[in-house]
């Protein structure tokens, strides 16, 4: 949601986005911790605490679930102190290199030039009977020609189109719009018999800045493209659009090799066509575009039912004994009702490896609760700290959770962490749903590896390296975990 208010504000003031998005991600890590409901690990801890109520040993009282609101004074003095630390030492540590630096939707050509080292000369070609390019396909053309054209738009028995489609033939007669170096547009049109126009003729409109041009598309997590090779798809004809480049941390990848790579979460396609299409093809929500162009339908009339069954799910869950999942449940089931959402939109948001993520982790952490393996664990871990404060074994919990964090899901570190944790409470006189709730909060202080979903989703437009994360978010870990220790035992006795 962010990624484009952040382009445009670095194209405004002329800041590196690389100086922005970091902290904005963090920001948004910690404004999670908010409210029940802002991340997965909160929004399993009642769920979690219900199941471990079953398995309590004889005498112990029941441990009582947390409200929505319940972590809010925690989650705010969290929040407050990235803000503080960005402030004050955090600015100092973000990496200071231009690169990427962002703009609007129509970034400046010097910009992809020198991020991309791509040359943004178009020319319209006019295909003559002599060309030996006839009969061949787009794809057999910019293979031949690697990294130095894009084919760009096509016209072909009277049909116009930009990113035509790489099995399209060419034949004589036709006209195609290129990009590339004037001087290897110019070698191209001479070695292939090829009519230069002077300026545009057909493809005059399709070129127009107003219609069509780059833009940046960062792959988001539960991406389709993920783990596959940008040759098993076939964009131009779905979608409409060139890629021109991918980015990947400090490589980009042009030409043949763009089709060869297997592609990553927070890899960045540089992609031409038009705005529409673009726009379609951030819809299918498999990309999250970074330039300032419309990817959403906005339904402005629908802003009164939207806002009033937003209040009714908040009410639900606070004055009602409805379970939290119920009444958000609510809510959404009125949005699409009203049309404030279209059912095939709700349902292109769910993230089905998330569920089934779920479905499998769940069962695990019910198993080591109820097999003994928690309780197992947690005295294995007391005998080894020994008979220490309280808030040893509180920094202990942070710390695991901290760790689990960088090396597998939030989602999955909390299942195992909070059963261990309520089962440490126990053995050692401690509050359960205090040790529970750090265990929830500190599987968030995912800061010092790009391992969260949010840190790779803003690594490829950032320009950011491991390093970079390391140096910036280290001590960021280290006060997340005093602030939030700080604010359990302040609010939670």
């Amino acid at each position: 949601l962010f990624l484009p208010v952040m382009s445009r504000i670095s194209a405004q003031t002329k800041i590196s986005l690389s100086r922005l998005l970091m902290p904005m991600g963090i920001c948004a890590i910690l404004g999670g911790t908010v409210t029940l409901v802002g991340t997965s690990p909160l929004i399993l801890l009642n769920d979690l605490i219900e199941t471990s109520n079953r398995s309590l040993p004889p005498g112990a009282k029941s441990i009582e679930p947390f409200g929505l609101f319940s972590v809010t004074p925690i989650g705010l003095m969290l929040l407050g102190s990235g803000i503080t630390y960005f402030l004050l030492i955090g600015r100092f540590l973000l990496p200071k290199n231009a690169q990427n630096e962002a703009g609007s939707t129509q970034k400046s050509d010097d910009y992809f030039k020198q991020t991309y080292g791509i040359s943004n000369t178009k020319r319209e070609l006019i295909i003559s009977k002599s060309s030996s390019l006839i009969g061949m396909t787009i794809q057999e053309v910019e293979t031949m020609l690697n990294n130095k054209i894009d084919v760009l738009a096509l016209k072909s028995e009277g049909h116009r189109r930009l990113s035509p489609p790489r099995n399209h033939f060419i034949w004589a007669g036709d006209a195609i719009g290129v990009m590339g170096s004037k001087k290897d547009i110019e070698s191209f049109a001479e070695n292939y018999q090829l009519e230069t126009v002077n300026g545009f003729k057909l493809f005059k409109h399709s070129f127009n800045k107003s219609n069509s041009g780059f833009s940046e598309a960062v792959i988001v997590p539960s991406s389709r493209f993920l783990g596959k090779k940008l040759s098993d798809f076939h964009l131009r004809q779905e979608f409409g659009v060139n890629i021109i480049a991918i980015s990947r941390s400090d490589t980009v990848y042009r030409g043949n090799e763009i089709y060869d790579i297997t592609l990553q979460l927070g890899d960045t396609f540089v992609l031409f066509g038009g705005w529409q299409d673009q726009a379609a093809m951030s819809k299918d929500r498999n990309v999250a575009l970074v330039g300032d162009i419309p990817t959403e339908l906005e339904r402005p009339q629908k802003v009164p039912f939207a806002l009033f069954f937003f209040a009714v799910s908040i009410g639900l869950v606070i004055f009602s004994d409805l379970r939290l999942s119920v009444s958000l449940l609510t809510g959404a089931i009125g949005m699409i009702i009203t049309g404030v959402i279209h059912i095939d939109e709700a349902y292109r948001t769910v993230s089905w490896k998330t569920v089934f993520l779920l479905a499998c982790l769940i069962p695990l952490g019910y198993a080591m609760e109820h097999t003994g393996t928690a309780a197992w664990v947690a005295q294995k871990t007391i005998a080894g700290l020994g008979n220490v404060n309280q808030y040893v074994y509180q920094f202990a919990i942070a710390f695991l959770a901290m760790s689990f964090s960088l090396v597998m899901s939030n989602v999955g570190a909390t299942i195992l962490l909070v059963p261990l944790a309520i089962n440490i409470a126990l053995e050692i006189g401690g509050n359960p749903a205090v040790y529970a709730l750090i265990a929830a909060l500190g599987t968030s202080n995912a800061f010092i590896l790009p391992t969260h979903q949010v840190s790779a989703l803003i690594m490829g437009p950032g320009g950011y390296k491991v390093k970079d994360f390391m140096r910036v978010g280290s001590l960021m870990s280290l006060i997340f975990i005093f602030v939030m220790l700080t604010g359990v035992n302040l609010f939670f006795k």
